[in-house]
């Protein structure tokens, strides 16, 4: 059974998982992965151990401009080229 890090130590860290993404940002672990497939969320990967892992700065700005991009009503089409034109 694996420990989950708390919240503070979270907050602080440089990287995060999918699943600490998911409680920074209340957004579902499924819209996540498909924001990671779809290439709308970077992520790296170290070689020896296959857990993705995301800049939190950077990914929990990131799934803002996402959130309210889709607020303005733009298609997943329309917000992966504003995320393109964007970085």
């Amino acid at each position: 059974m694996s420990r989950q890090r708390s919240m503070e130590a979270i907050q602080r860290a440089e990287y995060v998982t999918v699943g600490e993404l998911v409680r920074l940002t209340g957004m579902r672990y499924s819209t996540l992965k498909y924001y990671t497939e779809e290439g709308m969320l970077p992520f790296v990967q170290e070689e020896e151990n296959l857990t993705r892992r995301y800049n939190r700065t950077k990914a929990v700005a990131r799934l803002l401009l996402i959130r309210r991009l889709k607020e303005k009503g733009l298609s997943i089409a329309q917000i992966k080229e504003s995320l393109a034109t964007n970085q």
